[in-house]
């Protein structure tokens, strides 16, 4: 019988750096739009960002999942919800921003947002909402407001 060397692993979570943010508590999506712009900053491509957040909807972290090119985030559900598992989140905000200035989302936003939420129900994550950033400090789209945020 052959003997096999198995590796043994540890996963850890490393903060690499801090952004400022107006607040920590997120109850709307104009909230949630404020902190994910702070994450964001001024990028010239998609970034599909997780803001991780505690029980009483404090975030305790962000991370970009994802970045794309400039029309398009490439995420799937395991690199999207792999911060918010190491974080122990309760519930997550996704996010992310059109170059193009445009709010509107696309056919690949909400099949994406789905999966997602599907995703969030057999992890026993809550996802409260998906917030596509426009140009300008004001322009964003809620999945949650327009009531579009379903599995």
């Amino acid at each position: 019988m052959r003997n096999y060397r198995i590796p043994l692993h540890t996963i850890s979570l490393v903060r690499e750096k801090t952004v400022q943010a107006e607040q920590r508590n997120v109850t709307t999506s104009a909230e949630a739009a404020k902190v994910l712009r702070a994450v964001l900053g001024d990028t010239d491509r998609e970034q599909f960002v997780v803001l991780c957040l505690n029980g009483k909807h404090a975030v305790i972290g962000a991370n970009i999942a994802s970045t794309g090119s400039v029309s398009m985030p490439i995420v799937h559900p395991r690199e999207a919800f792999k911060a918010a598992i190491l974080m122990n989140a309760s519930s997550v905000i996704f996010g992310h921003n059109h170059p193009s200035g445009e709010t509107e989302s696309s056919p690949e936003d909400i099949a994406i947002t789905s999966r997602l939420v599907q995703a969030g129900n057999i992890l026993g994550i809550q996802v409260l909402d998906h917030i596509v950033l426009g140009d300008g400090t004001e322009r964003y789209y809620s999945f949650a407001d327009e009531g579009k945020l379903t599995a």
